[in-house]
């Protein structure tokens, strides 16, 4: 039976993950990839899209009823001296006003309700995504690029999405109204106006092929001061530790720089588009106030005309330089959809096959048969690996910094996939499992220990939320920790700044230790868990260890050697092989590898 005891993989070879996301690789989503999976984004909030869409029309339709009036106001009513005809201009005046103030409204309303809904579906979907990818992302991406997708890029996406793609439609509506009209009142007048159309469109063409490039490298520019942002304030404790704040400022500096100087190239290229259409504007003034003038004084034309062909000629490229700014926002949406798609298209290398089933409650053996693994292809960090661990059993590993301890644990938990052999619990291939029932059964203590934002209590209840107080309080009590949280400003209440800043580190372990075994787990894997606390902090959670080990295989992983002394048994690592296995007492005796750690690091009192 596939997944049954001592079953294979059960689904064959996982997908692989492209990799880090590489900043200077933006592109490999080509442009038509990226406008086919627009759309799908657009659909749920097509009902809003539409009424801001009208709003939009009536504003252009308002805008360009207005010069209209102006002329035929002028020329039918104003020279002939006929007060009610202009009257009734005056009235329709107003309607346009009204038009335009009613569909700005429209606009604005139903276009910012449609992009606030795009805004959090997209950024929803990133963070899910995040989410289930794999360590080994994790492992090579910086979160501060990262951030600059989901934050930066998902924003400039999103006024593509809903506002951009509304304004080039109206830009062109208002163009292909104005011409209509133009021909309509004057058909040599208006061909002469709009001669140097062309040439806008030649200079366009060759604007747009640098304007791209300089917003692709604007973009790259603010992940990489995002990026280091956030690794100067997460670090900023040992920056002052280290008197190294002029230094990193200086590196900073250079990085804002490098950004600034992106940014102005590109705000340079498109800033080129206004003045060229200004150029082009005067030209068409130019060119209507002496072959539009020169009918006027015919009388072949009326002043109503002539001055209607002046405003209209405002209005006309006005849209033109809309078209260019949203030309520009363009390139920056789709330098920015790139790198979300780009995002949203890396596959997590570690999921679970379709055939893989529920692991059932695990009564905790663990079994690595001739395991090798490496984190990068060709530089293995453990080596036919092959132990087991009965149910129950307290179990240590110990070894030098990388020799490949916390590795194991990795593995134990499937954050990662063997290169060679396989690793299983009670029988079961832990790739045949699904990873939720894997990682269900297994409580795991860090070495780091993160905390979340929020309360005491809801940090320990974070993998069980449906736990009661009750239970929160009594793993906390079995833990040790409940003294400590007690005397705690709020208690259980009590806020948890970011990361945990305001809890000590040994404090921070304790709420760790309590939030890994509220669920009961048959497996606990203590990684490096002590290793930064105070010795007194250890004896006390070496003591909880002591009465939370009963009943459930335990396993340790530690540098510092005095918490493994009570251990059943003992696997030294070196260079990623098992050199030695026995009790504390058998590897003394025999003045291997751990008898030389323990005499180096290790007091006398203590053997």
């Amino acid at each position: 039976m596939i997944g049954g005891p001592h079953g294979g993989p059960g689904g064959g070879p996982m997908g692989h993950m492209r990799g880090p996301l590489d900043d200077d690789l933006v592109g490999k989503v080509s442009r038509r990839g990226v406008l086919k999976r627009l759309p799908a984004y657009l659909l749920p909030v097509k009902k809003w899209l539409v009424l801001g869409a009208v709003g939009m029309l009536a504003r252009t339709l308002g805008m360009l009823a207005m010069p209209y009036l102006i002329g035929v106001a002028t020329d039918n009513y104003i020279t002939t001296g006929d007060l009610g005809g202009l009257n009734i201009i005056v009235l329709v005046f107003i309607g346009a006003i009204l038009a335009i103030w009613g569909g700005q409204y429209m606009e604005v309303l139903y276009l910012a309700y449609a992009g606030q809904k795009v805004l959090f579906r997209m950024r929803t979907e990133m963070f899910d995504h995040l989410q289930e990818l794999s360590m080994s992302f994790f492992d090579q991406s910086q979160v501060g690029r990262l951030m600059s997708r989901v934050q930066n890029d998902v924003e400039q996406l999103q006024q593509l999405l809903t506002r951009g793609i509304l304004n080039l439609f109206t830009s062109f509506l208002t163009l292909i109204g104005i011409a209509v009209i133009m021909f309509s009142m004057n058909t040599r007048l208006a061909l002469l106006t709009l001669t140097v159309v062309p040439a806008l469109g030649i200079g366009v063409y060759i604007w747009q092929k640098y304007v791209r490039s300089a917003f692709t490298r604007a973009r790259r520019a603010i992940a990489v001061v995002t990026a280091q942002f956030q690794e100067g304030i997460s670090g900023v404790r040992v920056t002052q530790s280290l008197s190294r704040e002029d230094t990193n400022l200086e590196q900073f500096d250079d990085i804002n720089r490098a950004n600034m100087s992106a940014n102005i190239r590109a705000e340079v290229v498109a800033a080129f588009m206004r003045p060229m259409v200004l150029i082009m504007t005067a030209i068409s003034w130019a060119l209507v106030i002496y072959f539009g003038g020169a009918q006027v004084l015919a009388g072949t034309m009326g002043v109503g005309v002539l001055l209607t062909f002046v405003l209209y000629i405002q209005r006309f490229f006005q849209p033109i330089i809309e078209l260019g700014m949203q030309y520009t926002e363009f390139q920056r949406a789709m330098a920015s959809a790139t790198r979300i798609f780009e995002l949203l298209d890396v596959e997590p290398e570690i999921t679970d096959s379709y055939r893989a089933v529920e692991m059932p409650p695990a009564k905790g053996k663990i079994g690595f048969n001739h395991v090798s693994f490496s984190y990068k292809p060709g530089v293995e960090v453990l080596h036919d690996i092959d132990f087991a661990i009965n149910p129950g059993e307290n179990l240590a590993i110990v070894g030098q910094t990388g020799a490949g301890k916390s590795s194991i644990s990795n593995l134990i938990a499937r954050f990662y996939d063997v290169d060679k052999g396989n690793v299983t619990m009670d029988g079961y291939d832990v790739r045949s499992v699904t990873r939720r029932s894997l990682r269900r059964q297994i409580g795991i203590v860090p070495q780091d220990p993160f905390l979340f934002s929020g309360s005491i209590e809801d940090n320990i209840r974070y993998g069980y939320p449906e736990a009661s107080r009750e239970e929160v309080v009594k793993v906390a009590k079995a833990v040790g920790a409940d003294g400590f949280i007690s005397r705690l400003d709020g208690g259980y209440d009590a806020p948890v700044g970011e990361r945990g800043g305001n809890l000590s580190a040994g404090q921070r372990q304790f709420i760790c230790l309590a939030r890994a075994m509220l669920s009961d787990p048959p497996v606990l894997i203590m990684d490096e868990a002590t290793s930064n606390v105070d010795t007194n902090t250890e004896r006390l959670m070496q003591k909880s260890l002591n009465r939370l080990a009963k009943k459930r295989t335990c396993i340790i992983i530690a540098h510092r050697l005095s918490t493994v002394t009570n251990a059943d048994r003992i696997i030294v690592l070196d260079k990623g092989k098992i050199t030695e296995v026995g009790s504390h007492r058998e590897l003394m005796n025999r003045q291997g590898l751990y008898y030389q750690m323990f005499a180096a690091l290790s007091t006398p009192d203590m053997t």
